[in-house]
């Protein structure tokens, strides 16, 4: 404990003007995390994170009623981010902007600390307590250590040192400490009065993502999804944004360095649409090539806290599809060859599962039509036994524009298994060809029918042609082709085929 009997702050031998009203408030929030690798309980213990390590930053304009005398004014702002990156910091006068100018801007930041303190007060006088029984013991002397302990030099000239102490007596706060951090501005004004001023910056400690709430719902005739959205702020900058405007930056924005000019505020704030509702949330608009999701309400962000909000209503019952695929050589690589791939067992190991998909279309006349933010995904479904929701799985979206689908990967059938084994290869050197027969069988042990798409990578060369087939196949890419398969409950269904390379 250190007790202070008198403060003395570092004034500048200038006016400092005084702060009279709060105006203002707007931020805007920029996430550099990949999608789902964040989650509230990154944060739980808030105040003992590395704030530097939040992957985003703020954008942070603010507007205050201030006293400028005609001349030179100080101006001192304190409660705002300690992590503020001073380049970006801008100031300006609304009022009369073409006569008010900044001579000089500094971002103090050396804040009072036990060790600061103490180190200030070297080869002063200071007072030590220590407890002894029930009783308070006070040392005085002059102060000329404070590694591993205090060190005091009496006034007899003899040296104490002192291990443990329950409070130091100072007699004042020295100069240069503060306690909190400032923003301090040198302000020539033309005329003395009270002046609009309007300043922004750029903090560390700040970021936001988003998560996806699904329920599926299975019926004859398909499936449908319930979608909900919601996102997460967190707040560690050292300050609070009381009744802020909120945007959020949605894309892959470059920072090679700070732009001070990204701050320059247009002559006007942006005001909230007085038709909106108090509860609506974020309306969504391109802006530039990325998107900005702006809140229709003010909204607080605390200091060392996440916050929620509903990126938009509910969805219900956007149409979607239940896709098994089959990928037998999951888990293989096949990349990084130069020629022919003549290596007749190379890629033949067989993988049994079968993955499971929903896929839905991001469009208006499935209800959505909304650019999805990169997040994490999470489908339930309904237990009609009890009505409860179940998980059933989770996966990671990127940036999603509108009009494109959006494919979820839940996980693996229990019920359907696949089995693919290489029947037959050939090749003919001269002739300069291979061939390979491969056989792929999946087994439905489930009680109704099963769709399942069965995937193939033809890796073993860029010129292919499939000379045989059981069934019709769909050409995704160079080297893909799929099978679709309708499989009826508890059977098998076979694909054979026969792929010829040639160079």
């Amino acid at each position: 404990m250190i007790r202070l009997n008198t403060f003395h702050l570092l004034v500048l031998p200038l006016a400092v003007c005084s702060t009279l009203a709060m105006a203002a408030t707007s931020v805007t929030i920029y996430s550099s995390a990949q999608p789902g690798t964040l989650s509230t309980t990154n944060f739980q213990n808030s105040g003992d994170n590395d704030a530097n390590a939040i992957p985003g930053y703020g954008v942070v304009r603010q507007e205050k009623d201030v006293m400028l005398n005609k001349g030179r004014t100080v101006i001192r702002i304190s409660d705002v981010p300690a992590l503020i990156d001073p380049t970006t910091v801008s100031f300006e006068s609304v009022t009369d902007p073409a006569n008010t100018r900044v001579i000089e801007q500094s971002f103090e930041f050396d804040l009072t600390s036990t060790t600061k303190l103490l180190q200030k007060y070297l080869d002063r006088e200071v007072t030590v307590e220590q407890v002894r029984g029930q009783t308070v013991e006070a040392t005085t002397g002059t102060l000329i250590g404070t590694q591993g302990g205090l060190i005091l030099k009496m006034a007899d000239g003899s040296i104490r040192t002192i291990g443990a102490y329950s409070g130091v007596k100072l007699a004042s706060l020295p100069g240069g400490l503060m306690s909190k951090p400032t923003l301090v501005w040198d302000v020539a004004a033309s005329r003395t009065g009270t002046h609009v001023a309007r300043y922004g910056f750029q903090t560390r400690g700040i970021t936001w993502w988003t998560d996806y709430n699904l329920t599926l719902n299975e019926d004859q005739g398909g499936c449908k999804l319930d979608i909900g959205a919601w996102v997460t702020i967190v707040n560690q900058t050292g300050a609070t944004f009381e009744n802020a405007k909120l945007k959020l930056v949605a894309g892959d924005v470059q920072r090679a360095q700070p732009q001070p000019a990204q701050l320059q505020a247009p002559s006007k704030m942006i005001r909230m649409n007085s038709a909106a509702a108090e509860d609506a949330g974020f309306a969504e608009k391109s802006f530039f090539e990325y998107h900005l999701y702006t809140l229709s309400r003010p909204t607080t962000l605390p200091n060392n806290a996440t916050k929620q909000i509903e990126l938009f209503p509910t969805v219900l019952g956007a149409a979607c599809e239940k896709k098994l695929v089959y990928d037998g050589q999951a888990g293989q690589y096949f990349g990084g060859y130069a020629g022919q791939i003549m290596d007749r067992d190379f890629g033949n190991q067989s993988n049994k599962k079968i993955d499971v998909y929903v896929r839905f279309k991001n469009r208006e006349e499935n209800k959505l039509g909304i650019p999805l933010p990169a997040g994490k995904i999470r489908i339930a479904k309904l237990d009609v036994q009890d009505q409860s929701l179940e998980f059933i799985g989770e996966d990671l979206i990127d940036h999603t524009p509108k009009n494109e689908t959006v494919q979820i990967k839940l996980g693996s059938a229990f019920d359907v298994v696949g089995e693919r084994r290489q029947v037959d290869f050939r090749v003919d050197n001269k002739a300069r060809w291979m061939e390979e027969d491969i056989e792929v069988k999946i087994r439905n042990q489930k009680g109704d029918t099963a769709n399942v798409i069965v995937k193939e990578n033809l890796y073993r060369w860029s010129n292919w042609s499939i000379i045989k087939k059981s069934g019709e196949f769909e050409k995704v890419d160079a080297r893909t082709i799929h099978f679709n398969l309708k499989i009826a409950k508890e059977s098998d269904a076979v694909v054979r085929y026969t792929v010829r390379y040639t160079w």
